[in-house]
């Protein structure tokens, strides 16, 4: 055995087989053992706040195709990083998050900085959650780590590992395996979805968040135009898998059960492939599909298909899913056109003061570049971003996928690292709420660092906006905390590292948006905006 050969430098030949070599965290003393001499052909990303860091991880492995390695600190770090990490999961990213354990022999005497029942503490949110039984299983818990993120549905897990681990001598580690993180789905069973899509009169198809991630784009667009069916935008989409500017897209479904199933009036068949039937929220009831409507759904996930509240599920990866219907269903060219999205793009003949959000995003929409990908979190401009700034090409639209704010702004750190990583240049935008900034801010300081050409547009409206706009539905008058007066961001983000201003007109805000995509680095725009109520 080689004297030298331990389990931390046994687990670091893994991880470059793996191709594991960008690390996401923030260090902790019970993570250093695992960090020393930290090899010259590993990146160390670091970000301020445990939940910034699964964040950007999260958006960093949807960008690559490729799991992210994660470190954070014990117990009190990983109780930080769960609010992001319950969006990985239900994002299917796959990540491999490890926190460091308090050494061994004190962990049966409760010491400060042990990690309590450590594998209980982000369930439910990972797929797996394991601390070894000895220090020679670590490298193959990473093994078996990678095979449980990678394989579908993809998703997180945790490693728990105590930090005298990583000194113990190891002679090596051999079992290297691959694994498939595709599931094709049963042929029977979907020549008969076909031939009942084929004979539908009025489809409807819904592509959700998984048909992007499977690379489906597409097939999506040739199996919409092969229909002739109306194509509807899933309700609270982290990822759009169609093109929003197609003659064929006929706009967001909603959020409700109500205007989910007022929406599908008039469709005798609905399709949905790659999302939840339906990610609902608030609660308005209605009927969940109008009578005379069926409903089919393709999905990857035993756990979506299983909640499903109407339909009949088909297990598989919705990319081979579409391309086998494709070449299966019946040409739909006799079918009546659908009707389009309408978007009224309305604008005041006088500029506002201060702008209102549809004014923002006609002019972004002007000055924003074709190949731009958008992360947004104005949780109350999201029909007016669907409106003004359509998603137009695969993989260019990120959003949350749990509902909880603060994922925004680092995961734009995550794509535009996942960018450099595999060579591709394009803008990234932030569209970031007032209220969304704050949970996350320090984020930017790790964009400012890597020089990451990020621009942040947050729009300043003095209040958590789509909060009031649940308030006014569920008539819950007087809530408290829902004012945001005070906060000077521009300055902050300076602060960070950051290019920042503040602008007041539509002109000010093309002119410097232009300057930030030349910068050379992160810029934060600060636009004073009227509050919008949010379409629920």
């Amino acid at each position: 055995m080689n004297e030298q050969s331990t389990v931390h430098s046994v687990t670091y030949d893994l991880l470059r087989t793996l191709k594991l070599t960008t690390v996401f965290g923030n260090p902790g003393s019970t993570e250093q053992p695992f960090l020393q001499d930290f090899p010259d052909d590993f990146t160390y990303v670091l970000a301020l706040q445990e939940a910034s860091v699964i964040a950007m991880a999260d958006a960093f492995a949807q960008v690559t195709g490729r799991p992210a390695l994660v470190n954070v600190h014990s117990s009190a770090g990983m109780g930080n990083a769960v609010g992001n990490l319950v969006a990985a999961w239900h994002g299917n990213t796959p990540l491999i998050v490890t926190s460091g354990q308090q050494h061994r022999e004190l962990v049966i005497g409760e010491p400060y900085l042990g990690n309590r029942d450590a594998t209980m503490l982000p369930r439910p949110w990972v797929k797996w959650s394991y601390e070894p039984a000895r220090a020679e299983d670590v490298p193959e818990a990473f093994m078996r780590a990678y095979a449980q993120a990678v394989q579908p549905p993809a998703g997180p897990v945790y490693l728990s590992i105590p930090m005298d681990d990583w000194k113990r001598p190891l002679s090596g580690f051999t079992r290297v395996r691959t694994v498939s993180d595709r599931v094709a789905p049963d042929a029977r069973r979907l020549r008969a979805f076909a031939d009942r899509i084929s004979a539908s009169r009025r489809p409807a198809l819904v592509f959700g968040p998984e048909v992007d991630r499977a690379g489906g784009w597409d097939a999506a667009v040739a199996l919409a135009q092969k229909l002739h069916a109306a194509v509807y935008g899933p309700p609270l989409a982290d990822r759009t898998s169609f093109p929003e500017d197609h003659p064929l897209f006929a706009g967001p479904l909603g959020m409700s059960v109500k205007t989910v199933g007022d929406r599908l009036a008039g469709h005798d068949l609905v399709v949905v492939i790659g999302a939840e039937v339906f990610r609902y929220y608030p609660y308005v009831p209605g009927d969940y599909l109008p009578a005379g409507t069926e409903l089919l759904q393709i999905t990857g996930d035993p756990g979506v298909a299983a909640t499903a509240r109407v339909g009949d599920s088909l297990l598989g990866d919705p990319g081979l899913a579409i391309e086998l219907l494709v070449e299966t269903v019946a040409e739909g060219s006799a079918r009546s056109a659908p009707e389009p999205m309408q978007r009224p793009r309305a604008l005041p003949q006088v500029p506002s003061s201060p702008l209102t959000p549809p004014e923002v995003y006609a002019a972004l929409s002007r000055v924003r570049p074709p190949d731009a990908v958008i992360v947004n979190e104005s949780t109350s401009t999201m029909a007016q971003q669907v409106e003004w700034l359509p998603t137009v090409r695969s993989g260019s639209f990120f959003a949350t996928a749990s509902g909880g704010i603060g994922w925004g702004t680092p995961a734009a750190v995550g794509v535009a690292l996942g960018d450099r990583e595999r060579g591709v240049q394009r803008p990234v935008v932030g569209l970031i709420g007032d209220g969304s900034f704050q949970y996350s801010v320090q984020a930017v300081w790790t964009a400012a660092q890597h020089g990451l050409p990020i621009v942040y547009v947050v729009m300043r409206n003095q209040e958590y906006s789509i909060l009031k706009s649940f308030a006014v539905l569920e008539e819950t008058p007087g809530v408290p905390g829902l004012d945001l007066p005070g906060l000077d961001i521009a300055t902050v983000a300076r602060g960070f590292g950051c290019l920042a201003v503040d602008v007041k007109t539509t002109e000010d805000l093309e002119r410097e948006f232009k300057a930030a995509l030349t910068a050379g680095t992160t810029t934060v725009i600060v636009v004073p905006t009227q509050p919008q109520k949010a379409m629920l």
